[in-house]
């Protein structure tokens, strides 16, 4: 199966988790898809300034690709800097946001895994 540019369900998420902005969320995947061992397979994009607010997962982890752009990522009581190519993983029961800081838009590809 191939699953074309275009083709992909979009969303427009405005604050999303109380964040700032706007996140546009191109879901490459369904969860049928992922034979169910995942709820969320996904490339966001979040313009300067735009951000996904803090929050937890529960009984699940996600797992951010940084593809482009800069963020700061918080991390269970810690805030860093992301740069492409860097990976940021979230377990079960940690908290995490994160934050487009750059001059150009972040785009990172996004998964979330059940227990």
């Amino acid at each position: 199966m191939i699953k074309r540019s275009g083709s992909y369900k979009v969303e427009h998420k405005e604050r999303m988790r109380d964040g700032d902005g706007v996140v546009v969320i191109d879901h490459l995947l369904t969860p049928g898809e992922m034979y169910d061992k995942g709820r969320f397979f996904a490339k966001m994009t979040l313009d300067p300034g735009s951000s996904i607010g803090p929050h937890v997962h529960e009984g699940e982890m996600e797992v951010f690709y940084i593809v482009s752009g800069i963020a700061e990522y918080y991390d269970n009581g810690e805030t860093v800097t992301l740069l492409p190519g860097d990976t940021a993983l979230n377990p079960s029961g940690e908290s995490h946001s994160i934050r487009s800081i750059g001059d150009k838009p972040l785009v990172l590809i996004a998964v979330i895994l059940m227990k």
